[in-house]
């Protein structure tokens, strides 16, 4: 498994919010199995999963914190960072990978100050490492939000972030 990277960006939820969550989880909380229908609404509601809306759902399920971080950071569906509005995944299957992609990614490392798996502290950008995404032809392929780019190098990186700025 890989490290879990935490995010930089100060958690905002609003108070509204957590209204919204305890609703939802008092709907939730009889059903067997209830964690993981919580942790989907409280994702829906906050768009991730920080440390204080784990400790939310413990809470008001009566279970550790523990194994909300357990179930949360077993399925991939579920994320503990915030996303920025502009996602950049790129590739790093084999085709993408043996092309350059690993360049590529630390170029977006290097001109966004984030990590893979983080945001940008203003929000605006989340960074993805991700594997095939069937477009080997086009290797190295990357996409940002729901367009793609393929055949990207280094010295492409800073027009694309300009691109979607």
């Amino acid at each position: 498994m890989g490290k879990i990277k935490l995010t930089k960006v100060a958690f905002a939820g609003t108070a509204e919010q957590e209204k919204q969550l305890k609703e939802k989880l008092a709907e939730i909380k009889q059903m067997e199995g209830a964690l993981m229908p919580a942790l989907q609404a409280a994702q829906e509601i906050y768009g991730y999963l920080p440390k204080e809306v784990q400790a939310i759902i413990a809470e008001e399920l009566g279970i550790s914190q523990e194994e909300v971080f357990g179930v949360a950071t077993f399925y991939s569906q579920f994320t503990l960072n915030p996303q920025g509005k502009i996602q950049v995944s790129v590739c790093l299957g084999t085709a993408c990978y043996v092309k350059g992609s690993g360049e590529v990614l630390d170029k977006f490392k290097s001109l966004l100050g984030i990590e893979e798996g983080e945001c940008t502290a203003d929000g605006k950008y989340s960074l993805v490492a991700t594997r095939c995404i069937g477009c080997c032809g086009l290797a190295p392929v990357l996409t940002v939000n729901d367009k793609v780019y393929g055949k990207v190098s280094v010295s492409d990186v800073e027009k694309i972030i300009a691109e979607n700025n």
